[in-house]
């Protein structure tokens, strides 16, 4: 939903939320304001944002969806997130999985030098390049490295809604 329907929501008492995130935002009768509810379980007055660019950049999301108990850490729930938010996690350097894959495998942003078989031609990378790369957790390559190959989405992964965060946020 728009911020414009998520604030709405949030006067007649809903908790709202971006996909990724551990909190949630409220509206405060007493206060006459939005608090921020965040993943340590503080409340903190919108107009007290101490990052008033990341803030202002959430209220012109359109991705709002109201937190509940399934999908907001806070409120007991896991997040879970579609495949174009779980691509833009991956930008933001931070790593993700399906919920179907558990601890299995992992995608990451990938700088430096790789390179990857597929059938007979080899890619490579230059450390000018990001990719993004699938981590398979545990396997070791000789180096004794994470193995990792290029990513190629599957069409069952990019409908999928249930990529989750490959580890606790700190």
């Amino acid at each position: 939903m728009t911020f414009k329907e998520a604030f709405e929501a949030m006067k007649h008492g809903a908790k709202v939320k971006l996909p990724s995130w551990a909190g949630y935002w409220f509206w405060s009768i007493p206060a006459q304001s939005i608090l921020m509810h965040t993943k340590d379980g503080n409340d903190i007055d919108i107009r007290q944002t101490e990052i008033p660019d990341y803030t202002f950049g959430n209220i012109g999301s359109d991705e709002w969806i109201f937190a509940t108990g399934e999908n907001c850490p806070a409120l007991g729930g896991m997040n879970m997130f579609s495949f174009s938010e779980a691509i833009k996690q991956v930008k933001k350097k931070r790593k993700v999985t399906r919920l179907l894959h558990g601890t299995e495998w992992h995608l990451q942003l990938a700088y430096g030098d790789y390179s990857f078989a597929h059938g007979r031609e080899e890619f490579r990378f230059t450390s000018d390049d990001a990719i993004i790369i699938l981590v398979h957790d545990g396997d070791k390559d000789v180096c004794g490295r994470e193995k990792a190959e290029q990513y190629v989405p599957t069409q069952e992964d990019m409908l999928a809604e249930d990529w989750v965060f490959a580890e606790q946020e700190d």
